[in-house]
């Protein structure tokens, strides 16, 4: 008995040939020739489906069994939304279960809209009449006498600005993908968007109708992704799709009403009014116009609310159809008027007894006794002493590379890492390679993450909005740095990193002798300031030729300690005499880096 045990052999989903052979304990030599017996072309570093991997455990005497995914219970990725936590204080008795509150993500072009649009229309010849599309950018549909409500945003951006805000993008996530395309990069994007959420995700298969479709191997990708279809085991839902054809749109409704029911979606409509801006502008004719998602509470015409900064009294109230309504329940969509300024996106807002009350909130923002967002940030350098307040038991991480190559031994690195660690586990939220982006910000600023690049650049937009949310952005360019400084930030031992600043720049007019062998140079500043304590780097013809300390920084005959744009000074630098007119200094300072 126990050498049949001893053949039986655990194999997941999808295999490296490497991990294969490794596993029945045999060459990759061994392996290759049985796939390629079997018709299966594959090379060592390619993978292979448990089918395909079975038919060489079989071969090779063992016993395939498929690995079997345990459940596991949802990590905490950023706090929990202020409405979510409000409802968790509501008596469990005043609670009633409210339509799900749906968004579409995925690659582009892969049919999120013409799925949007084809749901609405089947909805409109089901008896719904006219105005829905009032560009509210919410609406609901009714599936059996049930209702659900689908918010049109952007994309993960836009869901993730709204989590980054305090808010949460949906209840449930459908990830659009198409059968003849498949997981493509903002596909695995999205999904990480959504998973580092915590809301649950349904795979719609769209564009089923299409030949070239290929829906099993588009599983076999969702599944190289953690997203593992039911068929297979797994926990993630899969409908096939035709959003052209009308095809399957009752399955995906009918998938939708079950993970929601899973979930108990609740909302106590007699509670305190509480929900998230969807969208908002200005319109020439009718003022402020907000598109608000209640999430508890009942809110009704004549309520003053606080959404942000902005306030105002109701003056009117739409539903998504665009008509006049007195009050709305949990997981209505609404529009309304009467708001003194435009909110954000992701906006929190709340019913107020009055406008005075309404101001003085907004006084005390800006005096800063709220804080400017509910998402704490998190550096390498305080991770210690936030792990020994006991603050957080988790480094959550995003990470991007150069090249597959670079990214797959960081990955594993960091895991390993991870695996070593007693009191704090490592969450690597989302890989891939690329610069960083905008959008890899804002899934930081949304979920405590710090963001480590290798070999790679972060764009403008990145580094702007870094700043402005307060997110950590590292940058390597050898892999065990990266890995030591991760693990010495794990111990408390990791130094705060140093960061070139760029403080001034000034152009050569002319050149003076100083002494028998020094040259110093005649400036005028044309850009922010020239400091003693600084250093400069004489760049000439675009070409930098020296960096190097400052000896003496004069205006007329005085030493100074700085000289401003727009006025003139004497620079002589303490190894560099070689100046000519044209040249240009820069001048910068090395400071601990401000994110």
């Amino acid at each position: 008995m126990s050498d049949i045990e001893n053949k039986i052999i655990i194999l997941p989903y999808s295999i490296g040939v490497r991990d294969l052979a490794e596993k029945l304990e045999a060459s990759p030599i061994e392996v290759i020739k049985v796939l390629m017996a079997n018709g299966v072309m594959a090379s060592i570093n390619q993978s292979v489906d448990f089918d395909t991997a079975a038919v060489v455990a079989s071969e090779l005497g063992f016993e395939p069994e498929l690995e079997k995914i345990e459940e596991e219970k949802p990590k905490d990725v950023g706090e929990v939304p202020l409405w979510r936590k409000m409802i968790e204080d509501e008596d469990e008795a005043d609670l009633e279960l409210r339509p799900p509150v749906v968004t579409m993500l995925g690659h582009v072009d892969h049919g999120k809209t013409s799925l949007l649009d084809a749901i609405r229309e089947t909805n409109v010849a089901g008896g719904e009449e006219g105005g829905i599309t009032q560009g509210i950018g919410a609406y609901q549909v009714e599936h059996h006498g049930r209702k659900i409500t689908f918010l049109d945003t952007p994309g993960h951006a836009a869901f993730t600005s709204m989590r980054a805000r305090g808010a949460q993008g949906a209840d449930i996530v459908v990830l659009v993908v198409a059968a003849d395309d498949g997981v493509m990069p903002q596909t695995k994007e999205a999904a990480n968007h959504a998973k580092a959420a915590r809301v649950p995700i349904v795979v719609a298969l769209n564009k089923m109708d299409l030949p070239s479709a290929n829906p099993e191997l588009v599983k076999k990708q969702l599944a190289e992704i953690e997203l593992v279809p039911d068929e297979w085991e797994g926990d993630t839902m899969v409908v096939p799709v035709s959003a052209t054809k009308k095809q399957g749109l009752d399955d995906l409704m009918e998938a939708i009403l079950l993970i929601a029911d899973n979930k108990e979606i609740k909302a106590n409509p007699d509670g305190d009014v509480l929900g998230t801006v969807v969208e908002a502008e200005l319109d020439r004719f009718r003022g402020v116009m907000a598109t608000l998602l209640l999430q508890n509470g009942t809110i009704e015409l004549g309520d003053t609310i606080l959404a942000g900064k902005a306030h105002g009294r109701i003056k009117a109230m739409f539903d998504y159809r665009g008509n006049r309504i007195e009050k709305a329940g949990p997981s209505t969509p609404i529009a309304v008027m009467g708001l003194n300024d435009v909110p954000h996106a992701g906006d929190l807002f709340r019913v107020v007894e009055s406008e005075k009350e309404a101001r003085a909130i907004v006084d005390d923002i800006e005096s800063g006794e709220e804080t400017k967002s509910s998402v704490p940030k998190v550096s390498l350098e305080d991770l210690f002493e936030r792990l020994q307040a006991g603050e957080t038991q988790e480094l959550r991480l995003i990470v991007k590379a150069d090249v597959q190559g670079s990214l797959e031994p960081i990955v594993n690195s960091l895991k390993e890492l991870g695996e070593k660690q007693k009191d704090v586990s490592i969450l690597i939220l989302h890989q891939e390679t690329g610069n960083i982006t905008e959008s890899d910000v804002m899934l930081a600023a949304a979920s405590e993450a710090i963001v480590i690049g290798f070999a790679v650049e972060a764009d403008n937009a990145a580094k702007r909005l870094a700043e402005a949310e307060g997110v950590s952005v590292r940058q390597y360019t050898i892999i065990y740095r990266l890995i030591e400084d991760i693990e010495r930030a794990l111990k408390g031992m990791l130094e705060p990193e140093l960061v070139e600043k760029t403080i001034g720049k000034a152009n050569v007019l002319a050149t003076f002798t100083v002494s028998k062998f020094k040259v110093a140079a005649g400036c005028r500043v044309i850009d922010g300031e020239i400091r003693r304590n600084g250093k400069i780097r004489v760049i000439r013809n675009n070409n930098e030729i020296f960096t190097g300390e400052i000896g003496s920084l004069k205006r007329g005959k005085d030493d100074v300690r700085e000289v401003r744009e727009g006025f003139e000074c004497g620079i002589a630098l303490k190894q560099f005499h070689d100046f000519k007119e044209g040249d240009l200094l820069e001048c910068f300072v090395i400071e601990e880096k401000a994110f």
